[in-house]
């Protein structure tokens, strides 16, 4: 059987510098063994769902900007390194970095929380797309748009240390 320590050492970070949502999500006593993607998922989610909109809004701002500073600077994650890496992220021209930090500085000045998008299968152009569009949401879709992103992240983020049933 997992116990709790071990199920958070595995699954804590699969939403970006949260543990407690592994943490609650063992607690509910719903997590069986053996391990499979799809419940764990389901359950993390429910645990992130049913957290406070500050505790949502916490999470929102542990992602990092898409092409940022920290990216630059290599503070990102390995997980989020690697999923802004298979878009291109890291390869950007230098007008295509300014149209991101633009876009980025015009986000969080809007929003209050970085742009998240799950990049998986995604090309920069795509990214770039979605970026314009979504900035013109209004507050309370934006925020209910980048948390599913965020399960969608912790989805391809608990595929690649669970396997499916």
């Amino acid at each position: 059987m997992t116990d709790r320590a071990g199920f958070v050492g595995r699954l804590g970070g699969v939403f970006e510098h949260s543990p407690w949502i592994a943490e609650r999500a063992f607690d509910t006593g719903r997590i069986a063994e053996p391990l499979a993607a799809g419940p764990v998922h389901a359950a993390l989610c429910q645990a992130f769902r049913a957290a406070s909109r500050d505790e949502r809004l916490g999470v929102l701002r542990a992602h990092p900007d898409l092409a940022g500073k920290l990216a630059i600077a290599g503070g990102l994650t390995a997980d989020s390194k690697s999923e802004q890496a298979g878009a291109g992220l890291d390869r950007l021209t230098p007008a295509e970095h300014a149209r991101f930090t633009d876009l980025n500085s015009r986000y969080m000045e809007r929003f209050g929380f970085p742009f998240i998008i799950a990049v998986k299968g995604l090309t920069k152009d795509d990214i770039l797309a979605a970026f314009e569009t979504r900035i013109g949401n209004d507050v309370d879709t934006e925020f209910a748009t980048a948390c599913a992103e965020v399960e969608k992240i912790a989805g391809f983020r608990i595929a690649s240390i669970v396997p499916e049933a």
